[in-house]
């Protein structure tokens, strides 16, 4: 059998950590790499806010080496292309042949995803895609994975939403319009434990902050001024 020596595009989150269990169950992939971005201004994960040491641990306890993209706060597009070119360009040489992925449903990202590692040689993988969001998270859960809310959008979600724990009933409690993985960005999770993990991942609940970005304009749009809200809840190794 072709064993495929893969990296996985890891964001620490729920989705990530089941499409690793999932990917690494099949026999025809070698799971060898994890890669995060991370934004070095506050020096934590892109996205999730979640602290660079939580990720180490993270990683430590899945017994899987990381390579770590740094970005500046705010990249543009051509920057944050260049990074990964490089980074892509690294693990080519090394002998990596396939890249997998924790999408679910977004088409434009995967469309965009597959044409970018294509231009390497590189084949995309995505273990879970267009699986129902609702059953794999109780997929999730019934593994024994164990996740928690680091952010969401506050169109969505107030500050008493992120730091949960998510269990069995968290589905009966998202608005009607949230996908239950959040999959369209509406939250941000950090997975501390489950049947990957050689020993859970040890914290305390922080500080919840409130900050407001620029909305990122589409290429046929004018530029706004308009702005998304985003609560963060710190989460503290111990």
């Amino acid at each position: 059998m072709n064993i495929h020596k893969t990296y996985f595009n890891w964001s620490s989150g729920k989705d990530s950590a089941y499409a690793l269990y999932l990917l690494q169950q099949n026999n025809s992939f070698s799971v060898e790499e994890l890669v995060t971005t991370i934004n070095t201004h506050y020096n934590r994960v892109s996205m999730h806010g979640l602290r660079k040491e939580l990720l180490v641990a993270q990683t430590v306890s899945l017994g899987i080496p990381i390579s770590l993209i740094e970005l500046p706060e705010m990249p543009s597009m051509e920057v944050y292309e260049q990074k990964m070119l490089e980074t892509v360009t690294d693990l080519k040489k090394r002998g990596f042949t396939h890249s997998a992925f924790g999408d679910i449903f977004l088409e434009d990202l995967r469309t965009y995803r597959e044409k970018q590692l294509d231009n390497h040689g590189i084949k995309a993988v995505f273990p879970i895609w267009k699986k129902d969001t609702q059953q794999l998270l109780s997929n999730f859960l019934e593994a024994g994975f164990k996740t928690i809310v680091v952010c969401a959008n506050s169109k969505y979600f107030d500050k008493d939403f992120v730091g949960t724990v998510i269990d069995e009933h968290f589905i009966e409690k998202l608005p009607s319009e949230v996908d239950p993985c959040g999959e369209n960005g509406e939250f941000h999770t950090f997975c501390f434990d489950g049947p990957i993990f050689k020993h859970p991942i040890q914290f305390s609940i922080g500080e919840k902050v409130y900050r407001e970005y620029n909305t990122p304009k589409e290429d046929n749009q004018h530029v706004t001024n308009e702005q998304y809200g985003v609560w963060y809840c710190d989460l503290v190794p111990t």
